[in-house]
């Protein structure tokens, strides 16, 4: 059965959507959202699904009363003050319950907060290039609040990332072990000992710090190729206007005067009036007897 027009129009525009729309893929608008969504994703789960664990040990002077592996788990958002870990006191056997310090939830929350509407808004932005590109440049309204949407996550990632790398300098002194076991009475003892088994493995975190960076590079550049889709700046890159050629003799007369003036530059401004006929035939006729008169000269000479 032969499809009809609407079914074979439609197909067509299906076409177009699947392989003419998906070339802003390949410019710099497009590809540079893809990084920025890309990037957004890495930033906040590697900051998000952090989980982080280290050893201790508390050797008494009774070894019976020693704990030689005291392991503390801790996470995202890095409420370390709710962190908590019983250690022996070294006498009769008893333990202590003690907790962490600090609170880091703010900056850290704040930094997944901002990774995660970054990561919304392009995957939004994406599907408005590719599926409504020509509504996108409507009236000029899509670039002007895609520029002003960018510019204000170039400026939160900057915070946010800067926040976080703070803050996670303090969450690596908070869980260093060697001062974690300061808080430990029964290490403060003589004659006890206490001393590190495992360190926290910090990689992952140091990562959402570098993707958070990275995220500010992209943003801020991606500043100018959106800024370019405005059209605020196509007035000030247009070329100059052609320089108009000079107009071309409109008589004979005129043609004869343009041909003048090279000539009477070239010799001295001396410009003979050729229209007089009688000097025209007076030279002729100066001329030609000037011609008759040499020869009759020369024999008389020879």
């Amino acid at each position: 059965m032969v499809p009809s027009t609407e079914t074979a129009a439609v197909r067509h525009r299906l076409w177009l959507v699947a392989q003419g729309q998906f070339r802003i893929l390949k410019v710099p608008l497009g590809f540079i959202k893809v990084l920025e969504w890309f990037f957004a994703i890495f930033a906040f789960s590697t900051c998000g699904s952090y989980s982080g664990m280290f050893r201790i040990l508390v050797e008494c002077k009774n070894r019976t009363e020693s704990d030689l592996s005291i392991e503390v788990e801790f996470e995202y958002p890095f409420r370390l003050h709710q962190v908590y870990f019983d250690a022996p006191t070294c006498k009769g056997g008893s333990r202590d319950r003690l907790f962490l310090v600090g609170d880091y939830s703010s900056s850290a929350e704040f930094f997944v907060t901002i990774g995660v509407f970054a990561f919304l808004y392009s995957t939004v932005a994406l599907s408005i290039y590719i599926f409504f590109f020509d509504k996108y440049k409507e009236n000029n309204k899509g670039p002007l609040i895609d520029l002003g949407v960018t510019g204000v996550f170039a400026f939160m990632w900057l915070v946010s990332s800067a926040a976080w790398a703070k803050g996670l300098s303090d969450v690596k002194t908070a869980t260093d072990p060697d001062e974690v076991i300061t808080l430990v009475p029964a290490c403060k003892v003589e004659g006890n000992r206490c001393r590190e088994v495992h360190d926290p493995v910090m990689s992952g975190l140091n990562t959402s710090v570098a993707f958070g960076f990275i995220n500010l590079v992209l943003w801020a550049g991606n500043l100018w190729f959106v800024f370019k889709e405005t059209g605020i700046i196509a007035p000030f890159m247009r070329a100059p206007p052609p320089q108009e050629k000079p107009a071309a003799p409109d008589t004979y007369g005129q043609q004869g005067a343009y041909e003048q003036d090279p000539y009477a530059s070239s010799q001295g401004g001396y410009q003979p009036d050729y229209s007089q006929q009688g000097y025209n035939q007076d030279a002729q006729y100066g001329q030609g007897y000037g011609q008759q008169g040499a020869p009759t000269s020369f024999s008389n000479q020879m």
